[in-house]
């Protein structure tokens, strides 16, 4: 199965868009049965030009101005991130049948039983990918409004040039934080990545409440393997000051190579509006998945207006964080609240049957 993806997917593309494919395949038997090749995701330079005639002539044309990008993924690994709720993966199961370009008879199996990766994971992952939207605009907004005008000095830190401890005590105390701090982090195992960022909100909201001192884990774990104050206030400051040093080489990194179109909407309206309206859509799909048990990729006939709106600096940011924030945790509420369109996990064994199925039919002959 091969989609097109990305604003393409949406409806909310223009002629001259860029054009993205997202699709899942079953390698050849040697690789899929043997260990010296193997396969689980295509996504580097020139992958999807092999998939340039499946293309409607108007896409071609773009992408002979630009470039063709994408990924395909194994079908296990697919089928993995997909019962994690992957908001890319949903996509491409659930997009629209015009989206498609090309579909053998087990894709369509696939597709057939789409539903069955859809649970209140959803939650987690959609509402995680749009805050990573909002914390990009958050770095990019604090360095339009307030720009580091050069690099950190060490004297702005109260630190002398050389440091006041040896490179190797220092390094010997910040290493023994490290392990404390790994040790207070639980082994997740195996557990997926939504379920994992699931325990860990409730585990720093769990904190919060209990050690509601103002003091940083960093401190407590500091404290904890007897580092006296003079030594701490000293690593503070080191840290304060490699933090300011990272601070600027991404802010120079993020100038370099800022995108024009990005530049002037960050201009224009204060913040990455196009970040903006992906994190919108993103909360919004979510919000219809755990609520109406529906994936609604295609926001041509629903919100695309007002999305395009939003890119266009119909919201102001205020209004952008005050609307994510409160509809984060409106969603997180109605996941916990049994009145879900959608199971609370989805039945793994039942999809693993599945991807055996496709996988022997494969084998068998039944590609299509």
């Amino acid at each position: 199965m091969l989609c097109v993806a990305g604003s393409r997917a949406h409806g909310l593309h223009s002629d001259d868009s860029d054009v993205d494919l997202r699709g899942v395949a079953l390698p050849p038997k040697a690789i899929l049965l043997g260990f010296v090749g193997r396969f689980d995701q295509a996504d580097q330079p020139g992958d999807m030009n092999p998939f340039l005639h499946r293309l409607t002539p108007a896409e071609r044309a773009v992408v002979a101005r630009s470039k063709l990008e994408g990924s395909v993924y194994a079908l296990s690994k697919f089928a993995r991130l997909a019962a994690d709720c992957n908001p890319n993966l949903l996509e491409t199961l659930f997009c629209r049948d015009q989206e498609v370009r090309l579909l053998t008879p087990l894709g369509q199996r696939l597709r057939d039983h789409r539903d069955r990766f859809l649970s209140c994971k959803a939650q987690h992952t959609f509402t995680g990918y749009a805050l990573r939207q909002l914390q990009r605009i958050r770095g990019h907004r604090a360095w339009l409004l307030s720009p580091p005008a050069a690099a950190p000095t060490r004297a702005a830190f109260g630190l002398p040039e050389r440091t006041l401890l040896p490179q190797d005590q220092l390094a010997a105390a910040n290493a023994a934080v490290t392990k404390k701090l790994d040790e207070w982090n639980p082994d997740w195992g195996p557990l997926p990545p939504s379920e994992i960022e699931r325990l860990q909100g409730q585990l720093a909201d769990f904190l919060t409440e209990v050690l509601a001192s103002g003091e940083s884990t960093w401190h407590r774990a500091a404290r904890s393997i007897g580092l006296d104050d003079n030594l701490i206030a000293v690593m503070d400051r080191e840290r304060a000051y490699a933090n300011a040093q990272r601070n600027w080489e991404q802010y120079r990194q993020w100038k370099r190579s800022r995108n024009p179109e990005r530049a002037a909407l960050e201009a224009a309206h204060g913040y990455d509006t196009k970040h903006g309206a992906h994190l919108v859509r993103l909360l919004r799909m979510g919000r219809e998945i755990v609520e109406t048990g529906q994936v609604h990729v295609w926001r041509g006939d629903r919100d695309a207006d007002e999305l395009r709106a939003i890119r266009a600096g119909a919201w102001t940011y205020d209004q952008l964080v005050d609307w994510a924030e409160t509809e984060a945790q409106t969603l997180k509420q109605l996941a916990a609240s049994g009145k879900a369109a959608v199971p609370e996990h989805p039945d793994l064994d039942t999809l693993d049957a599945l991807v055996v199925d496709l996988t022997g039919r494969f084998l068998a002959g039944g590609a299509g």
